[in-house]
C-alpha cells in the first residue's frame, strides 16, 4: 500500500550473499527478525565497503514471545527503527500508492541456487493475483484454513500462498526450523489442515512417524514440490493419514504451475499404480495460459506417448515478468515466446506431464539417456535408503556414467557400495545402475532442494571409473 516492491530474502544465506543481493535489488528498507541481526549488520558492513550508494534503512522485527531474550542479548545500536514503533508512528490517514499498470512489479524472488548464483525473479501485480487465486484452488482450500509454513515465504514469494490463505480467511502457522516432531506437534495441536515441502520434508515426515508414530485424526493435505517425489514417499505419506498431491513449477512461473488433478478411476488402481500416478506433474492450473512439451531446437511439441522427451516450457500471466537487470539471461529464457525450464519430460497420452530429468542432470553413457529420477526411484525403494541423489561421473569409455550419493537410515551401517550396486542391476537395465555408490549427507538448499551442482562436482573431481 506504500508503493513499495518485496523482496524476501532467503533467511539461511550467509553476509556475503545477503550483501549481494541487498546491492543487486537496490533495496531501500531492510526488515530483519532478531535472531538475524547479526547477520544483516555484517551484511550493510560489507556493502558499505563496496559502494558509496546509501544503505538501506534497517528496521528489526522482536519476538514478543522472546521479549527478554531480546533485551538481553540483542545490540540495537545500528538500528534505524523497531517494527512496532514503526508502525505505531504511522500515519493512518494518507493515500494508498496503487499500481500505474497490473503489470508492474510486485515483488522481487531470488531464486534457490540449485544451479547457480540466484536470480531476480519480477512478479508482476496481475500475475501475482492471478496465482494467489490458483494456489487456493490448488489446494482445495476452504474457509479458514490453517496452513503450516513447512515451504518458507521467502521461496517464490511462499507460492502466493501468503495472500491466498488471507483471501479464505486462514491461519498461518509458522516454524523456524523444519523438524519432523514439530511438524507433527503442530499438525495436531492447531489442527493444520494443509502444509507444502519438497520431497525432502516428506520423506523426514515417513521416517520420523515409523519410530514416533503420531496418529493424525483429521484430514491434512500435504502438497509436494521442487522436485518429481518417488511414489515411495507418496504411498507412505498416504498410509500415515496425509492426502497428497503433486505439484510443479518454478519461482518464475510464481510457484506451481500443474498439478496432478486426480482421476476417480485411478482409485481401482493396485496402491503402487496410484502412486506412480500421482507422481505425476500433471497439467496446467486454470490461471496459466499454456505449458508443453518441445524440441527445444524445433519447437515442435513431442508426442503424447509418454515416451519421446522434450523440454518443459510456459507461457501465460503467471509466468515472470523477467530477471531483474538481466536482460540477456532473460532473453535467453524466454526463447522463442515460451519460458525454457530446463526441465526434461515427457507428455502422456491423456496430455498429462511427467518430469523425467532436469536438462543439466540427464547422464548420457554409451550414448544411451539415463534419467537420474529413475534410478533415484529405484535406489528410494532399497529399505536401507533414508536420502539419494544420482549425477553423472565421467568416464572415458562410456563419457559418463550413473554416481549415486545416498545417505542411509539408523541402524543399516552395514551395507556396502556393492550391494547397493547389485540391488539397483537387479530392479533395473544394467547399463542405468550406478556404478558408483558413495554415502555421505545429501547438500540441500533452505528449501529442502538437493544441490545436484555440489555432487556433480565432485563426481567430477573422482575422474573416470574406467
Amino acid at each position: 500500500m506504500a508503493g513499495a516492491i518485496i523482496c524476501n530474502l532467503n533467511s539461511r544465506l550467509n553476509a556475503a550473499m545477503v550483501s549481494v543481493l541487498l546491492e543487486h535489488s537496490q533495496a531501500k528498507i531492510l526488515f530483519v527478525d532478531y535472531q538475524l541481526l547479526e547477520i544483516a549488520r555484517s551484511a550493510l558492513d560489507l556493502l558499505c565497503k563496496r559502494t558509496s550508494s546509501k544503505l538501506p534503512i534497517l528496521v528489526l522485527i522482536a519476538d514478543s514471545e522472546h521479549d527478554s531474550e531480546f533485551d538481553s542479548n540483542v545490540d540495537t545500536t545500528s538500528v534505524s527503527y523497531e517494527y512496532e514503533m514503526l508502525v505505531a508512528n504511522g500515519e493512518t490517514e494518507f493515500e494508498i500508492v496503487r499500481p500505474k499498470s497490473e503489470l508492474d512489479p510486485i515483488s522481487v524472488n531470488y531464486t534457490s541456487g540449485t544451479t547457480s548464483r540466484p536470480k531476480g525473479v519480477v512478479f508482476s501485480h496481475r500475475g501475482a493475483y492471478l496465482n494467489s487465486l490458483a494456489t487456493v484452488l490448488l489446494f482445495q482450500m476452504d474457509q479458514f484454513p490453517v496452513y503450516l509454513w513447512t515451504v518458507p515465504m521467502f521461496h517464490g514469494n511462499g507460492w502466493c500462498l501468503t495472500w491466498g490463505v488471507a483471501a479464505q480467511f486462514g491461519t498461518n502457522i509458522c516454524i523456524r526450523k523444519v523438524r519432523p516432531k514439530d511438524i507433527f506437534d503442530k499438525v495436531t495441536n492447531h489442527k493444520v489442515t494443509h502444509l507444502g515441502g519438497a520431497p525432502t520434508v516428506l520423506n523426514m515426515i515417513v521416517n520420523y512417524a515409523s519410530i514416533n508414530r503420531k496418529p493424525i485424526d483429521h484430514k491434512v493435505i500435504a502438497v509436494a514440490g521442487g522436485a518429481p517425489p518417488p511414489p515411495q514417499i507418496l504411498a507412505k505419506m498416504e498410509e500415515l493419514g496425509f492426502t497428497v498431491s503433486q505439484l510443479y513449477g518454478h519461482t518464475e512461473t510464481y510457484g506451481p504451475g500443474t498439478s496432478c488433478v486426480w482421476k476417480p478411476e485411478w482409485d481401482l488402481l493396485a496402491p503402487q499404480e496410484r502412486s506412480r500416478m500421482k507422481s505425476r506433474q500433471g497439467i496446467p492450473n486454470v490461471c496459466l495460459d499454456e505449458i508443453d512439451i518441445k524440441d527445444p531446437e524445433t519447437m515442435e511439441s513431442v508426442l503424447n506417448d509418454g515416451k519421446t522427451i522434450g523440454e518443459v516450457m510456459f507461457r501465460g500471466n503467471t509466468v515472470m515478468s523477467g530477471y531483474l537487470r538481466d536482460l540477456k539471461a532473460t532473453k535467453e529464457v524466454f526463447k522463442d515466446g515460451w519460458f525454457h525450464s530446463g526441465d526434461l519430460g515427457v507428455k502422456h497420452q491423456d496430455g498429462y506431464i511427467e518430469i523425467k530429468d532436469r536438462l543439466k542432470d540427464i547422464i548420457i553413457s554409451g550414448g544411451e539417456n539415463i534419467s537420474s529420477v529413475e534410478v533415484e526411484t529405484v535406489l528410494y525403494s532399497h529399505p536401507a535408503v533414508l536420502e539419494a541423489a544420482v549425477v553423472a561421473r565421467p568416464d572415458n569409455y562410456w563419457g559418463q556414467t550413473p554416481c549415486a550419493f545416498v545417505k542411509l537410515k539408523e541402524g543399516y551401517d552395514d551395507i556396502d557400495a556393492q550391494e547397493m550396486i547389485n540391488f539397483c542391476r537387479d530392479h533395473m537395465s544394467h547399463y542405468m545402475a550406478p556404478k558408483t555408490i558413495i554415502f555421505q549427507d545429501i547438500p540441500k538448499t533452505s528449501t529442502g532442494k538437493i544441490q545436484k551442482y555440489v555432487l556433480r562436482e565432485k563426481a567430477n573431481t573422482l575422474g573416470s571409473i574406467s
